[in-house]
């Protein structure tokens, strides 16, 4: 009995440790923040949102291993609620963002890639750690139920795409939803 009590206090201290590692105990604040104006690397997706590391992994090894651009900051662009729409209806856009050093090469780009430039704006805005993907899976558990919560206390829609922004030299993926007033 003893051991099975042992054993089972150090499977809970491992959780414990592991989700405070990968963000579980952080705060999420939402902030209005003018941002934008980042040049997207991408491929439309109709789908399993669950299909996007695999998208953006694709774009940035083309993007690296044909055309010498290296990205630091993977996105995605999720415009349906998974729970308002049918998986094989849901649609986004994922892939890399472009390093300023690189903006010369757009116009060579274009001819490969969809590319666009995210709108400038206010938007509502958290940021959560990035430390590998069980960050991503806690970050989707808290932060859109939070932000959910903040749209209904702040009178706003649950309209409007939602960026996801894997930013991998800050560790951090931003949230950046589009303000639809209702």
């Amino acid at each position: 009995m003893k051991i099975v009590l042992i054993t089972f206090l150090i499977l809970i201290a491992l959780f414990l440790i592991i989700y405070t590692y990968y963000g579980g105990f952080k705060k999420i604040d939402f902030v209005i923040s003018e941002q934008g104006g980042e040049t997207l690397v991408y491929e439309n997706l109709t789908g399993d949102y669950k299909q996007s590391p695999v998208i953006m992994d694709k774009v940035y090894y083309s993007l690296i291993n044909n055309d010498k651009v290296e990205t630091y900051k993977g996105f995605g662009i999720y415009y349906d609620n998974p729970k308002n729409v049918e998986t094989s209806k849901l649609r986004s856009e994922i892939g890399c963002i472009l390093e300023e050093k690189d903006s010369l090469k757009v116009n060579d780009l274009k001819s490969k890639y969809n590319i666009k430039t995210y709108p400038k704006g206010s938007y509502i805005v958290t940021e959560f750690p990035f430390k590998g993907k069980i960050s991503v899976i806690i970050g989707l558990m808290k932060v859109y139920p939070s932000l959910t919560n903040y749209l209904k206390k702040q009178g706003y829609g649950e309209k409007g795409a939602v960026m996801e922004i894997y930013d991998t030299p800050n560790k951090k993926i931003v949230y950046r939803k589009e303000i639809v007033k209702e």
